[in-house]
Order: C-alpha cells, then structure tokens, then sequence
C-alpha cells in the first residue's frame, strides 16, 4: 500500500532470497510468495500514541489513511475466499492493494505439492477472481513444500501474535523465510495503527510463534 510496497504481488516460485530481509519491489523470498520490504526486532511495542492536531502526515501514511478505511473485507475474509477458489489449498500471503475507490487484497494460496496459486480478492465485496496458477518448476514446488510442511503456525496465529502486541489492521501477511541464519519458516505481518497510521512489522517463528523481529515504518 505504501510507496515502497507499490509494485504488483508477485506470486512467482523462486528458489533463493530470504523473506524477511527487507527485499525490494517485486522480488520474490524463495518460496514463491512475494517479497516484502519491512523487517522487524523482537520487543513489543504498544500502539502509537496519536500526533498533535497540526502533525502532517507523511505520503504513506495519508495512502493508508485512505485505503484502509476503504476496504470492507478484511485479511481473514479475503484470504477465505482465496482458499475456496483452489481446493485443498493454504493460505500464504495477502496484501491490501488498490485504491480508496477499488480497494482489493492480492492474495496468495498453495496446495501441499507446493503448487503455488495468486487469487484477487475485491476489498467491498469479498469476490475472488479466476486463480492463477503460478510457477510449475519442480524445485521451486519443492521448496515450497516443504516450507509448508514446516510451518505449524496458521496465518491466523501469526496475526494473533502480531496484534497481541500492536492492536491496529492488519494490512499484509506473508510465508516466508527467517533471516537469521536458521532458515526456518516464519510469518510477516504488518500492523497499521489507525491513530497515527504507522505501520509495524513483526517476522514470527511459523514453528512455534516467536516474535523474531519488529520494524516500525513511521513514514
């Protein structure tokens, strides 16, 4: 939703990058969902404490002052509706995109033969698009897998966690890759506050929900 998450969700399997290192648009995290730009330490944080009445809000944070109110459906919704598009599927990312006047979630789904499928979800109405199926390189399929077999923690989960900590939106999710040398599986969850329309980042263990790392983007 912001500037530095403008380009479309790639949904593309690729083998190697780490998720959680803070990748540029369109890049990918090795596990065919798409690369997402915010990383985060491990303490809680509580939610932001408002900006005096003259505060001028930065260019991302009036896009999400915009967008969010906007959206009708939440992530939980969107991603429902992308699971009942594709049989037998996950859920491995979702993002609110668009515009305040066609707001949507790009979502994303796998099945456990690591066949990865992106799915448009309209943000009003809670319509899924036609599924795209993505990637059908072996490996990546593998790859993707069997970070699906690792990760015991639901999307659900993960966005608990997250929020326990930093009470707001949840504006995107993703399944991905830690960056701390482990390679083990691990959810990003952004937190938008909506008195200052900061946006937090928490990466989560997706074995045992331990918060790895938090970011607060205040721009």
């Amino acid at each position: 939703m912001d500037t530095k998450r403008s380009a479309v969700l790639c949904i593309a399997v690729a083998l190697g990058g780490a998720l959680l290192t803070g990748c540029g648009n369109g890049s990918t995290n090795g596990t065919g969902t798409p690369g997402r730009d915010s990383a985060a330490p491990s303490r809680a944080v509580p939610a932001s404490v408002p900006g005096s009445p003259g505060t001028t809000l930065t260019a991302d944070q009036t896009e999400r002052k915009a967008l969010i109110p906007a959206a009708k459906v939440d992530y939980e919704r969107a991603l429902r509706a992308a699971v009942a598009a594709v049989p037998a599927s996950e859920p491995i990312a979702a993002e609110l995109k668009g515009t305040p006047k066609s707001p949507y979630w790009q979502t994303a789904v796998a099945t456990s033969d690591g066949t990865a499928h992106s799915v448009r979800v309209n943000a009003v109405s809670g319509k899924a698009d036609p599924p795209r199926t993505e990637s059908d390189d072996v490996d990546d399929k593998k790859q993707l897998a069997a970070r699906l077999a690792e990760a015991t923690v639901t999307a659900q989960q993960a966005v608990e966690t997250a929020t326990a900590k930093t009470k707001g939106t949840v504006t995107a999710l993703e399944l991905g890759e830690a960056d701390n040398g482990g390679k083990q599986a691990a959810w990003s969850v952004d937190v938008v506050t909506t008195d200052d329309w900061n946006k937090t980042t928490y990466d989560i263990d997706a074995t045992n929900r331990k918060v790895l790392r938090m970011h607060v983007d205040q721009d």
